[in-house]
């Protein structure tokens, strides 16, 4: 590479990191407590004019002429939002890139609500239109139990059952992929969608779906023309719920996705969720510092996602009730 197609000099692109300098240097050319490392990191640069260096700002060498110095004192907008690399440990130039995050969160929640919605409904109508009264009451009870197994115990269930299983149907390196953390969401938030949706179609008035079978209608007809709209608010609330408990997951999501904040491609590759960095990373991240602001910041990141989640479906249903009145 050639500062030309840069539009510069003719002269090539020499990357050169901090700690490289010590291999052009002996511990006495660079003082006795590297009061010279500064004239040596000069001499270095000024040797080499096609160098792009990155140095710690109280050493970078005073006084020199066609030497640009940028300095590394905040993220930018739109470095943060946009950008494809999550590595905010490197030195001397951290990468804060949160876009793999973002992606990984919505990629893992997306898949887990399309998994769970259409069994978790079918279920919840099994239940409330369907079973008969002693079924509903060893299913009903077992699946409101699940809801309070803790999540760390669903990621185990996934690294040992279903990690393996993916690895060996699909033919995978490794196991740990966005769909399997996908599963394991799915898993989870079954037992609220199931709860929530029942409760809500058993709500729907006896009048009406007497009315219904009345006028001719099926069983199934009126379990899909008249049960399911007038439980639609429910249904949204069960769907807002589920959502909730995939976008925010931590533990879990963390053990069974493989931990890479990478861009994914497919389903079956590695992900990092942005509720799985900051608990990874929080603890480590120095108080104050860039890397700890970029950790809040990715948490009002997940607010804003979670209250756009809430208001869409808030929105839709009320569309349905305007549309029922």
């Amino acid at each position: 590479e050639n500062w030309q197609e840069l539009d510069g000099p003719d002269e090539p692109i020499m990357p050169f990191r901090f700690e490289e300098i010590f291999n052009y240097y002996s511990d006495e050319e660079m003082g006795a407590d590297y009061e010279l490392l500064p004239a040596r990191l000069g001499e270095y640069i000024a040797a080499n004019p096609g160098i792009i260096a990155f140095i710690p700002e109280q050493y970078v060498p005073e006084g020199m002429e066609g030497v640009k110095v940028l300095r590394n004192g905040h993220i930018s907008p739109a470095d943060f939002f946009a950008g494809r690399e999550w590595v905010p440990t490197a030195t001397p130039a951290p990468q804060f890139g949160t876009l793999p995050l973002i992606i990984g969160t919505l990629l893992v929640s997306l898949v887990a609500i399309l998994i769970a919605l259409p069994l978790g409904l079918g279920v919840a109508i099994y239940l409330s239109e369907l079973a008969g009264d002693r079924m509903r009451g060893i299913l009903k009870p077992a699946i409101e139990l699940l809801a309070g197994i803790p999540s760390v115990v669903y990621g185990f269930f996934g690294l040992v059952v279903l990690v393996p299983l993916i690895q060996k149907v699909f033919q995978l390196p490794v196991g740990e992929t966005a769909f399997a953390g996908s599963l394991v969401l799915a898993i989870m938030a079954l037992p609220t969608i199931i709860t929530v949706a029942e409760d809500a179609m058993r709500n729907t008035p006896r009048a009406m779906r007497e009315a219904s079978l009345a006028l001719g209608a099926t069983h199934w007809q009126t379990i899909c023309r008249v049960i399911i709209p007038y439980a639609g608010s429910g249904i949204s609330a069960a769907v807002v719920l589920g959502i909730g408990r995939a976008v925010g997951e931590t533990m879990a999501v963390l053990m069974v996705t493989g931990n890479a904040a990478v861009m994914p491609h497919t389903l079956f590759e590695p992900v990092r969720t942005i509720p799985a960095t900051i608990a990874a990373e929080l603890g480590e991240a120095p108080a104050g510092g860039s890397h700890y602001q970029a950790l809040f910041l990715l948490g009002c990141i997940l607010f804003v996602i979670t209250m756009i989640i809430s208001v869409t479906a808030e929105m839709i249903s009320k569309r349905q009730s305007n549309k029922g009145l």
